[in-house]
Order: structure tokens, then sequence, then C-alpha cells
């Protein structure tokens, strides 16, 4: 027997028969060949042989758009405390041609767990043509719940072979919330589905800022669209993806506890007094930024469809009324500033003053009275303040009134905000002149009435009101915020101290008509209201009373502004809204830091 070679010997105990390089290469090259060859197969079938088949499959099954939704921009307070912002959520998305069969059944369950319209959505799972095989059920659900009520759906709906239901799916879909419920709602607004957009409806800002600066908030929805066939992506078809934009955060001058504190202090000025409605607002003196805004009653915005639409909007700003006698300051400043008249001028006030068509008398009876300037406004005279007023030309108060604001909107970013009225022309009669200087027969909105006394306050000039920080656009394209906010001078410096000190007189215990509107240890400017309501173009019996006022007088640092509408007979400015107006700039002086100046209260004469 012949002896086995070494090659032989190698093969029989398991080694590996290496050929020479050369070979080895050979071998790889032609592997690498035979997977090309199936690629280029592949290829040349769809893009050669067989294209039409693949379009008429993409024809028949659709394309598929899917919304890939922005980040909503957050609204923030002045000091970055979210007042709306947005957490993950998920939009609930049906295949119609898998959950028609079992349709009402789902509606059923997606109705009862995530609160939807059975009837539309029995629709939308049934729905063929529009939409294709992508139909959105439910819009902006937590993302945890969105995806336990799918998950469960998918176990319970299982095909023959144990398969999970296919039919539901859930995609990103950010959720929108208003962590402080009532605390400023007037001004946020919120969302709400409206009209469409694509295949699906648009969620959308239908109140409030949330309305106003919608687009800017919103940014751009991108989308990702793709061609099915068979029920699966068709390979080299149409597939794009467009990135969302997500929107821009919009930042408040509003002061997210100054706000909720005025809130409540409106509330319980509104309940205690027996009025129907109110509005407070601070004002920041030097700047112009509102504080606080508020009215009441409100509504939840994380819940606004329990609450009546009348309520949607900012009262401050879109109801008008008669300021009453706030109005004096303004028709007092202007006369001094226009050299017709000075604090301790002297006039006699009889008890009633006969003109026209109707006598004007004050809100108490008494015979003829020596009063200053200054006491005809601390004692709130109506005769004393059209006696003072006969001394204007023709029209020079309503110029003066034009200057601080009145008639004109105050452009803040809300929609929805009215004029006011301001006659003018033949319709300023002598009688309608007389009604004006101490408040009636005009109307304001409250954010340009505490604009025109924070003229006074800010050494007569008048700076825009700003609800915005920075600089923003609003949907209607107007620039608003604190960058793009106005100034002008509406009377002299002079014209503003001596009106500040006949205002400081208002509040004095001995002298005024409002002592309860004092801060201890503060110099306090201010003045009541009182005014008729109109309804239906007649004086209804009703009163609308007020208190507007600054401190420290001296060094004004807030402008503060509280109304009330319909309080109880026998309610005042100085009873009902002066003790409002107290509490809330005690606490603004307080949270600011803001130390008395020091000094004492004037003592000009306010009779003689």
């Amino acid at each position: 027997m012949s002896r086995p070679t070494p090659s032989r010997l190698r093969l029989r105990t398991g080694e590996v028969l290496r050929g020479s390089p050369h070979r080895r290469m050979h071998v790889g090259f032609l592997l690498i060949a035979m997977v090309l060859s199936v690629f280029a197969a592949r290829l040349v079938q769809l893009q050669g042989i067989d294209p039409q088949s693949y379009a008429e499959m993409a024809a028949a099954e659709g394309q598929v758009h899917v919304t890939l939704p922005a980040t909503r921009g957050e609204i923030l307070d002045r000091n970055g405390h979210p007042m709306a912002e947005t957490v993950d959520g998920r939009m609930v998305v049906a295949d119609p041609k898998v959950t028609a069969k079992v349709a009402p059944e789902l509606a059923t369950i997606l109705s009862e767990r995530l609160g939807v319209d059975y009837f539309e959505t029995l629709r939308r799972l049934r729905v063929t043509g529009e939409g294709g095989r992508f139909q959105y059920v439910a819009r902006q659900v937590p993302a945890s719940k969105a995806e336990k009520v799918v998950a469960d759906i998918q176990e319970q709906f299982k095909d023959d072979k144990g398969r999970p239901f296919s039919g539901l799916q859930t995609e990103r879909d950010p959720l929108r919330i208003y962590p402080n419920d009532t605390v400023a709602a007037n001004l946020i607004g919120f969302l709400g589905e409206n009209g469409k957009k694509g295949k699906q409806a648009a969620t959308i800002g239908l109140a409030g800022l949330e309305d106003s600066f919608n687009t800017y908030l919103s940014g751009k929805d991108g989308e990702a669209r793709y061609e099915v066939g068979a029920g699966n992506q068709i390979p080299l078809g149409d597939n794009t993806v467009t990135p969302a934009v997500d929107g821009k955060n919009l930042t408040l001058t509003i002061d997210r506890d100054l706000q909720f504190y005025t809130q409540r202090v409106l509330q319980q000025t509104v309940q205690k007094s027996g009025g129907e409605s109110g509005m407070a607002l601070i004002q920041d003196t030097r700047t112009g930024e509102l504080l606080a805004l508020a009215d009441y009653p409100t509504y939840d915005a994380s819940d606004p469809r329990s609450y009546p639409e009348e309520l949607y909007k900012s009262s401050a700003l879109t109801d008008v009324y008669e300021p009453g006698s706030v109005e004096k300051v303004l028709t007092v400043s202007s006369l001094v500033d226009a050299g017709l008249a000075f604090k301790e001028q002297r006039f006699k006030v009889p008890g009633q003053l006969h003109r026209q068509d109707r006598p004007i008398g004050d809100y108490w009876d008494h015979g003829t009275l020596k009063l200053t300037l200054a006491g005809i406004l601390a004692k709130s005279s109506n005769v004393g303040t059209v006696l003072a007023a006969d001394q204007f030309k023709p029209g020079q108060l309503r110029g003066y009134l034009t200057g601080f604001g009145l008639g004109d909107r105050t452009g803040v970013g809300l929609g929805g905000e009215t004029r006011g009225l301001l006659p003018q022309g033949a319709a300023w009669t002598s009688q309608v002149g007389d009604r004006i200087a101490f408040g009636q027969s005009l109307s304001v909105n409250a954010v340009q009435m505490i604009a025109a006394v924070n003229t006074i306050a800010n050494g007569g000039v008048r700076v825009a009101p700003s609800l915005v920080k920075g600089e923003a656009r609003t949907d209607d394209g107007t620039e608003v915020g604190t960058d793009v906010a106005t100034s002008r001078r509406v009377i002299s410096a002079d014209a503003a101290h001596e009106t500040m000190l006949m205002m400081e007189r208002v509040v004095d215990p001995e002298a005024g008509v409002a002592p309860r509107a004092a801060v201890p240890g503060y110099r306090v400017a201010g003045k009541t209201g009182t005014a008729q309501r109109v309804v239906d173009g007649r004086y209804d019996g009703s009163l609308t009373v007020s208190f507007a006022g600054f401190a420290p007088a001296d060094a004004p640092r807030f402008t503060i502004y509280v109304v009330v509408h319909r309080p109880r007979a026998g309610s005042g400015g100085g009873s009902v809204a002066g003790p409002a107006f107290a509490q809330l700039m005690s606490y603004a002086l307080r949270r600011y830091g803001v130390a008395p100046t020091g000094a004492q209260p004037n003592r000009t004469p306010v009779e003689w």
C-alpha cells in the first residue's frame, strides 16, 4: 500500500486546502457580480420592464400624506413662566381599508375613551377616496393615553393568525396646555379646530393671543409624502419629507403672580359690591408695560367649552363705557397746560348749573361752595368742572383728549379692540361738551383710560401701552411690543406735576372723597369715577364706578385702574373701587420693592 501524500493528510485532519491568491480573488469577484446582477435585474424591472404596473399600483392605493406638526411656540410671562406651552401629544390615525369592517365597534371605543364624536369618527373609519389610507380620528391626545388606547385596540382586534390589529396607529401631535387655568385666560385664549388644512382639520387659535398671533406661534407644519401599494410603501416611489418649522415664543409684559392676585382682588370686589362685572389693570408708569389686565367674570383656558362664548375676550379692550369723573383729571390737566387755570384758582360753585337742555348737578346737594380748582377735583364736582372748562376755546378740549389717546385703539395686539367714542364736528354741541368735561357723553375702553391717566403720572408724556415684550407680528401684519411702542408729549411736565398735587387731595381723609384708596406710608394720587350706564342708547339707571391713580405720587412707579359695572345702589368709586386700588397698589409696591419717598403729602387748599 502506498503512503498518503502530505496534502491528503491535511485534508483528513480537517485542514482547509488553500488555493492560490489569484484563485481566491476570482471567486470573490464572481460572488459580487452575482449580487449586483440581482439588484440590476430588480432595477430594470422597476424602471424599464414594468414601470406602468407600479404606477398603476400607486394610483390604486394612492399617496399617503402625513402631517409633521410644528411645535407651537410658548406664551410666557415677563419672568419666563409658561402661560401656554406645548407638551408631547399624539394624533390617532386610521387606515380605512382596515378599519371599515369593524368601524362601529372602533367608533364606540374611541368615543368613550378619547371623547371624540361617535358619528364623525365612524365616517372617518369608513371613508374612501379623499384622504386615501390616512384619516385622523383624534388630535392632541396626551401621548400615554393615546398609545394605551391604540395598544388595547390592537390587542383586542387581533386577526385569526394572532397578529395585532393594524388599522390604528399614533403619530406625533404636540398638545397645548394652559398650566394656570383661569389666570390671564382673557388674554391668552385657547386652540381649537377650524377649517381644513390639507387632508385634515387645522388646530388654530380661536381666542385671545393664541388667535391674534396664530401664525407667529404656530410656525409651519412639515409633511411626509410617500406612495403605497398593496399596503406597503412602494420602492423608488415619490417619497419626500418637508421638515416642520417650529413656532416662536411670545413673551408678555404680564407678571403671572401679579395677574393672579389682581384677578382675585377684582373678583372679591365685584362680588362684595353686588356688581355684574369688572376690570382691573396695572401699568408700569415709565414703560407703559401692562403688568396685569384682569376681567371678571372670566373662564378656564383649559376647559373653555364649559363657559359662555361671551367670556372669550378681554372686556378691558372690547367693551366701552362712559368713564365718569376719572376723566376730570384729563380736563383739569388740559386747562393747566393751556394756561387757563391753576390749582389754587378760586371758583364759586352753585348747587346746580342751568345749561341748555337740562340742569347739571353734583352727586350731593349743596348750596354755593367756594372751591379751588384742587377742591373741585378733590370733591369731584361736576358743576365746578364745567365752570372751569368754560375757559376752553372751541375744539381745544377735544384736541387734548385725542392727545391722551381717547377715540383711538391702543393697538396692544389683541383682536376686537374698540376705538370708543369721542364726538367730533357737529356732534360736539355745547351740551355734549359740558358733559364730556366731567366724563359723560363719551366712551372709552379700560386700556385707553389707564394709558391716559398714566400720561399724567409719566410727567405729561403718553407712552403707548404694551402687552408684548420685544417685538412680534400679529396675523393682520401689525408690529407690536415694547420695542416698537411710541410716546408723545401731551401736556407739560409742570402741568402734570400740578395735576398730581390736586389728585393727591382726592385721597386725603379731610379734603377728598376717597380716603379708602390711601396706601399707608406712600403718597397716592388718584381720582374716583361714577358714571351712568348707557344701554341701547339710553341711560338705564345703573352705574359704572371706578378709581384710577398712581404711586408714589411724587415718584410714580405704577398706575392702577379698577372698574366695576352695576354695583348695588348707593355704591361709588371711592367706596367700591378705592379699596381695591389700595390693595393692588400695596401689593405691587411690595412685590417690586418700591420704598416710600419719605415726603409728606401736599396741603394744597381745597376751599377759600
